[in-house]
């Protein structure tokens, strides 16, 4: 299995929605094709909305969402267009 490194980390802990969404797509909207963002993000409202607002954009890819130990949730969204 290859591993997939971030180009960028975001770290959203603690921001609310829908600032923490806002933020994320601000973010990739600066990054560049194929480039790989890492998005951290707290659990129960953010970890349902960021990701889905993020898939609803044509330009970008969740390829993986994971919790972490200390219940954030780590996303990495590729640029995919």
């Amino acid at each position: 299995m290859k591993l997939i490194t971030a180009n960028e980390v975001l770290n959203l802990k603690g921001v609310p929605c829908p600032q923490n969404s806002a933020k994320a797509l601000l973010k990739l909207a600066s990054m560049d094709f194929n480039e790989i963002l890492e998005i951290i993000i707290d659990d129960g409202e953010p970890k349902e909305n960021v990701p889905s607002s993020i898939e609803s954009d044509e330009n970008y890819k969740v390829i993986t969402l994971k919790k972490s130990e200390d219940n954030s949730w780590h996303l990495l969204v590729k640029v995919i267009q």
